[in-house]
């Protein structure tokens, strides 16, 4: 998951209809037997759940997460398929009873953080990363997700000849990008077919940790709850000349602070935010060798986000304006590339309020909270675009502990209370019940 503006807000309200949505049976028998399942299976995901912090692999690397997920679902008598999107593990649950197809998801990879957390499963790997050497760390929760939809695999499983339809169990790798040059993700996975091809899902959750959110809390959003993610370069071309004599050359490290400074007035006076937000960040200049060497090129990266494609659009025009001129008036180029990485991370409103009492009912009212829209960015936006989606987020930050304090996802402290797993797992089960009873009774 790509900042920590998201998780200062998830507590603000938003406007929703709490006691519109139809009556589901979130306490039924089949709920009750799954709550009761996953409060025993605690300690054996949480071993799963260390296992998997203390043995972290990047994007399309997960090869020793996905064996033991493949060998977990085989266990428990679910046609397993591996090698999905390079290392993606997908297993499929058919019920006893006729009914719809529901969809699970977790991602699986790891990002290149050093560790500084003082626990006994804290990870010491250590590997190359787009040519440097980094440390490894589940530092975004993923390790979590695949532990409790491994625990949610086994409480479905133990209930199979009572389910009311099928269940494939997503299991996705890279998550956090694919490595230079390559594919991956929930774009590949879709592109690979894990939406269309054998029992096609009708609808799919997935449920993501949250650092600064407390434990136990779901956190929830009808519509556009996380933005577009794109990253973009821009090559900008000189003249190389030595450094004290400037004016024979053209400089392309002074134009392209001329660039970003020019790129962040396009969110502040081109775009109408009061609409919806928008973000443009550079994080990355390269340039030149030596102080009195003016270079040739100077390359920036960055990333932008938006929440909605007019917005993304209008984003996307005006970074390329803005740069080619600015470097065009100082007898400069600039070359624009901008890549979509995710679109919008979008809750099928109806499916959201059909849903929300299980949250509740798994939460407590005083638990199941509703959250503001974050400028983050989550591939399982791909999933949505195909089939109605929902994506909450669960809190795993210690009772207590002050939001703005703890530690962000993607950094060397990240640390959740483990005691929000459980909840995590009856969250996926109970939606899952609710809607396949629910589509049972039309």
């Amino acid at each position: 998951m790509k900042n920590r503006y998201f998780f200062l807000h998830y507590t603000l309200p938003i406007a929703f209809a709490l006691l519109t949505a139809p009556a589901i049976a979130q306490n039924s028998k089949l709920a009750a037997r799954a709550t009761a399942m996953a409060d025993k299976l605690e300690p054996k995901m949480l071993e799963w759940r260390r296992d998997f912090h203390q043995h972290p692999e990047l994007a399309n690397r997960e090869t020793r997460t996905a064996e033991k997920i493949a060998q977990h679902l085989r266990a428990l008598g679910l046609e397993v398929q591996t090698g999905v999107a390079h290392t993606g593990v997908v297993g499929i649950l058919k019920g006893g009873k006729p009914g719809p197809v529901v969809a699970l998801r977790a991602d699986m990879d790891a990002l290149p953080v050093t560790e500084r957390v003082d626990v006994p499963f804290a990870s010491k790997e250590r590997t190359t990363f787009n040519g440097q050497e980094v440390g490894v760390m589940h530092a975004c929760g993923h390790d979590a997700h695949v532990a409790m939809l491994m625990a949610a695999a086994e409480v479905l499983a133990s209930m199979k000849a009572d389910l009311s339809g099928t269940v494939k169990f997503i299991f996705q790798p890279a998550e956090e990008g694919a490595p230079l040059g390559e594919e991956g993700g929930a774009s590949l996975m879709v592109k690979e077919g894990v939406l269309s091809k054998g029992p096609k899902p009708e609808v799919i959750f997935g449920l993501h940790m949250n650092s600064q959110a407390e434990t136990g809390q779901l956190l929830y959003r009808p519509g556009g709850v996380m933005a577009s993610a794109d990253n973009f370069q821009i090559k900008v071309k000189g003249k190389q000349v030595h450094g004290a004599n400037p004016w024979d050359g053209v400089d392309p490290v002074t134009i392209s602070a001329q660039i970003v400074t020019a790129l962040q007035t396009i969110v502040s006076r081109q775009v109408q935010l009061t609409e919806d937000a928008a973000v443009i960040s550079i994080g990355r200049i390269q340039g030149g060798v030596r102080s009195n060497i003016i270079p040739e090129e100077v390359l920036l990266e960055g990333t932008i986000r938006a929440f909605n494609p007019a917005m993304q659009q209008q984003l996307h025009d005006k970074i390329t304006l803005t740069a080619t001129k600015i470097a065009e008036s100082a007898g400069a180029t600039a070359e624009v590339s901008i890549q979509k990485m995710a679109p919008v991370t979008y809750n099928d409103p109806a499916l959201t309020e059909r849903m929300l009492p299980v949250l509740q009912a798994v939460a407590g009212l005083k638990k199941a909270v509703p959250m503001k829209a974050v400028t983050i960015a989550e591939d399982f936006a791909f999933y949505q675009q195909q089939i109605p989606g929902l994506f909450v987020f669960l809190g795993g930050m210690p009772k207590g502990q002050d939001p703005k304090t703890a530690p962000a996802h993607h950094t060397p402290d990240f640390f959740i209370d483990e005691s929000s797993l459980k909840t995590g797992v009856k969250a996926l089960t109970s939606l899952t019940l609710a809607y396949m009873e629910g589509k049972g009774k039309k």
